[in-house]
């Protein structure tokens, strides 16, 4: 969608909205539209949506009242306005809508906030629907701005950059597994990423062998799509300097290999590459809006398949760093690619901290449904990071607890760990699984994001789907605490 700012409103026909509050938002409006409003109990509530038409110059234009509620009560409500916009005229019929906020003096950063809901509601992937109706196919084209205030449009600029990162994200997690899998993956991020700044390293499955890396390799020797781990570097940060490491899990399909997953609802498994995703989108938003920080993406790539090749529950895989794992589930894969994921970004990048993302457990889901992600941190200064991003965002974040006394669940009888541990506590010892990959020292935050990546319903600025969940956690948590 074009976004443009606008000194003077274009012509006096054109479908325009106005932001308004919930205290005094009748204020300098026709009486006509007041009174039409009020009919249908439109109050300016954060994303309430009013239509009616009203003369201007004489010429019928329609106007939209777009409700951001109380003032003062934060960017959440600034976005559930522009998002609500987007819900209402993504597929009626115009082309065009001017957003005039002359009236509503709202600071730049509420501005951008929204435009940041207006566009991320607008995002939807319809490119494999050959037979929508007219009304069904997205018509909304273009946004101009007028009457936004000085600093409007470079604090737009800067959260477009997040913006492009979360679409991106959506857009791999959207694609189906036919389309998007390691090697596909690889070629679609050198794509976008040219020209960004951004480098570029591929592992493929040679090179991993000879750094030992027998976890991940076990997982994808199953499939006929070779692994591949992706590592994007941003080096926006001082010379030298160790960077943040962010480290996804992107299982491309995931069947659950030989202990094979029901069939029903097995076609949601092409997003079991969230975290990849999301780590992918937020380098990008990184990079697009100059992150004055060192950051590297790591994002270990496979298929779990259930060929004659497929590992099997009981084999014995070595890990990069030497440790062993019995293997009781095959469907427990993704801990298996992150451990040696982890293990190879220590000991090429040496991290000043760790972040990990994987839709890892469906126990998380059964915790915290699908309003929070599972964080699980051994540094408590890393985790209130964290989570003051979550709220910042509306990327939510719930901590969960760990300590030795979950070890014991995963020990194994003929190897240094299981793959899992027993029916209680999923989440928890799969997180106490990968912390035994992380070097004493190094602050380290897992995020199980299971129930977070996808939705069965709309959100506040989403549409059904693929949500973007991770993108703009990331991109405030580096803003907030690792940009000098």
């Amino acid at each position: 969608m074009l976004i443009t700012f606008a000194a003077v409103s274009p012509a006096a026909s054109a479908l325009r909205a106005l932001v308004v509050f919930s205290d005094g938002w009748e204020a300098g409006l026709p009486d006509l539209l007041v009174a039409g409003a009020k009919a249908t109990r439109f109050a300016g509530k954060a994303g309430q949506v009013f239509e009616g038409f009203v003369e201007i110059e004489g010429v019928v234009s329609r106007v939209a009242l777009v409700g951001a509620g109380k003032p003062g009560e934060g960017a959440a409500d600034f976005e559930k306005a522009g998002a609500a916009l987007a819900a209402k005229y993504r597929t009626a019929g115009e082309a065009r809508l001017v957003l005039d906020l002359s009236g509503a003096a709202l600071a730049a950063a509420d501005v951008a906030s929204v435009l940041l809901g207006l566009r991320l509601r607008a995002w939807k992937q319809d490119g494999y629907r050959t037979t929508l109706k007219a009304e069904e196919k997205a018509s909304l084209a273009e946004v101009v701005v007028v009457g936004a205030g000085e600093g409007a449009q470079a604090a737009w600029a800067e959260v477009s950059a997040v913006a492009e990162g979360v679409e991106f994200t959506r857009e791999l997690v959207t694609e189906p597994a036919n389309v998007l899998y390691p090697e596909s993956f690889v070629e679609r991020a050198r794509q976008r990423f040219a020209g960004t700044g951004v480098s570029i390293r591929v592992l493929e499955v040679e090179e991993m062998t000879a750094l030992g890396m027998g976890a991940l390799l076990g997982v994808a020797q199953g499939s006929v799509r070779p692994a591949r781990i992706l590592v994007l570097e941003w080096k926006g940060g001082a010379q030298g300097e160790a960077p943040l490491a962010l480290v996804g899990k992107g299982v491309t399909f995931d069947t659950g290999g030989i202990s094979i997953k029901p069939a029903g609802g097995m076609e949601d498994m092409k997003w079991d590459m969230g975290g990849a995703g999301a780590v992918t989108g937020a380098m990008l938003a990184l990079a697009r809006r100059g992150a004055k920080a060192n950051v590297v993406g790591l994002c270990g790539l496979v298929e779990n398949m259930p060929d004659g090749n497929a590992q099997r529950p009981g084999d014995v895989v070595t890990s990069m760093s030497g440790q062993t794992i019995e293997v009781i589930n095959t469907d427990a894969e993704g801990r298996l690619v992150l451990c040696d994921v982890l293990t190879f970004a220590q000991r090429e990048y040496s991290p000043k901290a760790i972040v990990d993302l994987a839709t890892l457990t469906g126990a998380i889901i059964g915790a915290l449904a699908e309003e929070y992600a599972g964080l699980f941190a051994n540094d408590d200064d890393l985790a209130g990071k964290l989570t003051a991003a979550g709220i910042a965002t509306g990327d939510k974040l719930w901590r969960f607890p760990m300590g030795p006394s979950y070890d014991k669940m995963i020990d194994s009888a003929i190897a240094d760990m299981k793959n899992v541990g027993g029916r209680f506590g999923g989440s928890i010892t799969a997180a106490q699984f990968l912390g035994r990959y992380v070097e004493k020292g190094t602050p380290w935050a897992h995020l199980d994001i299971a129930g977070t990546v996808w939705a069965d319903k709309p959100g506040a600025t989403w549409d059904k789907g693929a949500t973007g969940y991770g993108v703009r956690l990331l991109d405030r948590l580096v803003r907030d605490g690792f940009e000098g």
